[in-house]
């Protein structure tokens, strides 16, 4: 982004944001290397996914009217495990690498926390994806187990998946 550019905002998400949502997702879904998808992703199951209601919450990052990523967060499992949260990102191929993730990121550790939430479990972050086990890691995440083979990566194989964690209660 140059120094012209307007500032990155992190903000609830709206419906009208998804048109601008749809290519983001769909084109992770054909890429087929960092969420488990099927690259012919059905748009309304996407959105479904994407543009969630309480007590889940979609945030996206902008910059002017252009969408640079989307996060969605809440509750990792209902009932008695409804106190650790969870979250999902996605940064667009041309924002990437500009810190967009992390501001997605910070945002939604933040909202677990005013939520009350006691954790935040990541259940399936691909090992191969460097920078976001870095980013996760960088948060204070660590991996709490690695189930080995469970994504079919589309150029390197059966990869494993990570569970990471980071607990929210100090």
């Amino acid at each position: 982004m140059s120094a012209d550019a307007p500032a990155v905002v992190v903000r609830p998400a709206t419906l009208d944001d998804w048109p601008q949502i749809w290519p983001v997702v769909r084109a992770v879904a054909r890429a087929g290397d960092t969420y488990a998808y099927e690259p012919d992703l059905d748009e309304a199951e996407a959105r479904a996914a994407w543009l969630v209601a309480p007590p889940r919450a979609t945030a996206v990052a902008v910059s002017g009217h252009r969408l640079l990523g989307v996060a969605t967060m809440g509750p990792n499992r209902p009932g008695p495990g409804g106190h650790v949260g969870t979250a999902s990102f996605l940064v667009a191929r041309n924002a990437r690498g500009r810190g967009v993730g992390r501001l997605l990121a910070e945002h939604a550790v933040a909202w677990h926390r005013e939520h009350g939430y006691r954790g935040i479990q990541f259940n399936a972050v691909v090992e191969t994806n460097t920078a976001a086990v870095r980013l996760w890691s960088d948060l204070g995440f660590v991996v709490v187990g690695t189930v080995p083979g469970a994504f079919r990566h589309p150029t390197r194989g059966y990869v494993g998946l990570h569970v990471m964690y980071l607990p929210l209660d100090r």
